[in-house]
């Protein structure tokens, strides 16, 4: 519906980063046009489950992104040297050059992981409670990938940097699109049955 309609307050405030991205939305008296309504009256929570179930799972996060940030974080390890033992070729501690591998290898997987996911809704099938596997998955990446990033520049890295503000955008993502204690919640309920906590 129009948010500039009668009764509907938004208020609007900043993320960690300074940027006005999010809006707390009011519906107070408000009239919703019988054109606005989706789905049946009174069935909004399908709705909603329908759309969160699409943002957790695929139009929130294209694996091209992570690809891309992968590609870009093996470009960054092949650039940088260290000067201390335990130390690859190229100047890179294992355990760190073992975390852009591994960073690498889950970016790929995620991107065959949504094509899977498309290819089901294609033939008709509903992602369900797997979205939330998807959501925990490319949340949780983004993170690691960053971290891994923001150790690798060290003393180097910029406070307004690409690598910083990918960062600090990354610790929201466990966040929005429900939290990922929720999406464990319903990944032990809804795919393994286990009991309710």
């Amino acid at each position: 519906m129009d948010l500039r309609s009668p009764g509907v307050e938004v208020r609007g405030f900043e993320r960690l980063d300074g940027d006005e991205g999010f809006a707390d939305v009011y519906f107070d008296g408000a009239f919703v046009p019988e054109r606005d309504v989706l789905g049946e009256v009174s069935r909004g929570w399908s709705v909603a489950m329908a759309t969160t179930g699409s943002e957790r799972g695929l139009t929130l996060r294209s694996p091209s992104r992570f690809v891309t940030a992968a590609n870009r974080l093996v470009e960054l390890a092949r650039s940088g040297s260290l000067d201390s033992a335990g130390l690859d070729s190229a100047g890179l501690d294992y355990g760190l050059r073992d975390r852009v591998v591994q960073s690498w290898i889950e970016a790929r997987a995620y991107h065959l992981f949504t094509l899977e996911q498309v290819t089901g809704i294609v033939a008709g099938n509903s992602p369900g409670a797997r979205s939330s596997l998807n959501k925990l998955y490319w949340s949780e990446l983004d993170v690691r990938l960053h971290e891994t990033a923001m150790e690798l520049l060290g003393a180097d890295a910029e406070a307004d940097g690409p690598w910083s503000r990918g960062f600090e955008f990354s610790l929201a993502g466990p966040i929005y699109a429900g939290t990922n204690e929720i999406q464990r919640n319903i990944v032990a309920e809804r795919l393994l049955g286990l009991p309710r906590a």
